[in-house]
C-alpha cells in the first residue's frame, strides 16, 4: 500500500482536526482606517500556536509513541507479533514493513468506505503501517464506521509505532488537540518532530508553532523560524503567511519588509484568505513591494467573496473612492451592506449610502441579498 495520504490528503484532515484555518498571525480584523482607502495596519503579532501547525537540522533520532497511550491495533498473533516500542535512539521507522497494495486506499478514494475499512483491517493484520493510518482516518472522519476519536487515536498511535509518517503526524495532531486522547503537547511535539525528521511539511509547520509559544518545546523563535521556513518553501500556504508575519515582526529573524511581502503574497496567491487581506493592505501601502491598487483591490475582492467582512468593507471603500477599481457607488453600497450585516460598521460608508437615490439603494440592497443567497447555497 503506497503512501496515499499525501500533503493534500492530510491537509484536509488537519483542517478538520487541528487549529482554525487562521493561525492567529496578523490580526487583520483590527485593521481600520479612513474611507479614502486602506488604513494603517495595527502592529502584527507573531503566529501563536494552540495545537497545530509546521529546516533546521532536525533531531535525527525518532522518538517512539508516548508510553501513556497504548499502541492498539489488530490483535497480536504468533504470525503478527505486536511491534516493540523502540528504546533509546533506535528509530521505529527502521522496523516499518514495506507497503503492500493500494486496494484499500483506492476504495476509499472512490467513496467505498466499508470496502476500504475491510481491506485496511486485513492489511493491518499483516502489519501494514499505512493500513493502520487508513483505519484510523476512517474512524476519525466517521466514513464507513461510526466516528470514534478514541479508537482513531489508538490506531494512529499504532501507525506511528510502525513508522508511518502520516499516521505519526495525525497522532500528534490528536495529542495536541486532546481529541480521542488526553491533550499532551510534549507527546505531540515528539510526534511532530518524528514526522519532521522525515521532511514532512505540515509536521514542520506544527513544530514551528510549538516552538513559538513554548508548548511541548522550549520557546525558541529561531527554531520556530527555521521550521516555518521549511514548511513555507514546501508550499504550505498557512506557513507562508505565518513566515511573512515573522519577517514583519522580526520574530526569529531580522525584520524584512520585502521578505514579508513576498511570503504573504505567495500565501495570498495560493488562496489563503487572511493573507489576501493582508497582502491587499501591503499593496496599497507599498510596503516591501511597489504600490499596486489594482491588484490590492483584487485581493480584497477575493477575500470578500469568501465572506470576510473586513475585506468586504475595504472593497466597498475601493468602489466608493475609485481605488484600484472604477468608482461605483451602487457596488460600494452593496459591499457595505454585506459587511455591515456581518458586523463591520463604517460611518463614512453609511453617509455615502444615505446620499444614494432610493432606486440605487434598492438596487444595492437587492444585489447584497442575491450575493448572500448565493453564498448560502454555495454558489460562487
Amino acid at each position: 500500500m503506497r503512501d496515499r495520504l499525501r500533503l493534500t490528503g492530510i491537509a484536509a484532515l488537519m483542517a478538520a482536526t487541528l487549529l482554525p484555518a487562521s493561525p492567529a498571525a496578523a490580526e487583520t480584523s483590527s485593521w481600520s482606517g479612513r474611507v479614502d482607502g486602506p488604513a494603517e495596519s495595527a502592529p502584527k503579532k507573531a503566529p501563536q500556536p494552540t495545537a497545530q501547525r509546521g529546516p533546521v537540522k532536525i533531531i535525527k533520532t525518532v522518538p517512539s509513541a508516548p508510553a501513556e497511550v497504548p499502541a492498539i491495533g489488530p490483535p497480536a498473533t504468533a504470525a503478527n507479533p505486536a511491534p516493540t516500542a523502540p528504546s533509546g535512539n533506535v528509530s521505529a521507522y527502521a522496523k516499518a514493513q514495506p507497503p503492500s497494495d493500494d486496494a484499500a486506499y483506492e476504495a476509499y478514494d472512490q467513496g467505498k468506505y466499508l470496502t476500504a475499512l475491510d481491506l485496511a483491517l486485513k492489511a493491518a493484520q499483516k502489519g501494514d503501517p499505512q493500513a493502520h493510518t487508513l483505519v484510523a482516518r476512517i474512524y476519525a472522519e466517521g466514513n464507513g464506521a461510526p466516528q470514534n476519536l478514541t479508537l482513531a487515536a489508538q490506531w494512529y498511535a499504532r501507525a506511528a509505532e510502525l513508522g508511518d509518517t502520516e499516521g505519526t503526524l495525525a497522532y500528534g495532531v490528536m495529542l495536541a488537540k486532546g481529541e480521542g486522547v488526553a491533550k499532551n503537547f510534549e507527546a505531540a511535539a515528539k510526534m511532530f518532530e518524528a514526522a519532521a525528521s522525515r521532511k514532512h511539511p505540515l509536521a514542520n509547520y506544527n513544530l514551528a508553532l510549538l516552538f513559538l509559544k513554548g508548548e511541548g518545546k522550549p520557546e525558541n523563535p529561531y527554531r520556530a523560524f527555521a521550521h516555518m521556513l521549511f514548511a513555507a518553501e514546501s508550499g504550505v500556504a498557512a506557513a507562508q503567511y505565518d513566515l511573512g508575519t515573522l519577517y514583519t515582526t522580526g520574530t526569529g529573524v531580522d525584520p524584512n519588509a520585502f521578505e514579508a511581502a513576498k511570503w504573504i503574497g505567495k500565501a495570498a496567491a495560493a488562496g489563503y484568505t487572511d493573507a489576501q487581506v493582508d497582502y491587499a493592505v501591503i499593496l496599497f501601502r507599498g510596503h516591501g513591494v511597489p504600490p499596486d491598487q489594482k491588484l490590492g483591490a483584487q485581493m480584497f475582492r477575493a477575500a470578500a467573496e469568501k465572506g470576510v467582512a473586513v475585506a468586504q468593507n475595504r472593497l466597498a471603500r475601493c468602489y466608493a473612492n475609485g481605488a484600484g477599481v472604477e468608482t461605483n457607488l451602487v457596488e460600494a453600497a452593496k459591499w457595505h451592506l454585506i459587511a455591515k450585516a456581518a458586523g463591520e460598521t463604517d460611518a463614512n460608508l453609511d453617509k455615502i449610502v444615505a446620499k444614494l437615490s432610493k432606486a440605487d439603494r434598492a438596487k444595492a440592497q437587492k444585489a447584497a441579498d442575491e450575493w448572500r443567497d448565493r453564498m448560502q447555497v454555495g454558489i460562487e
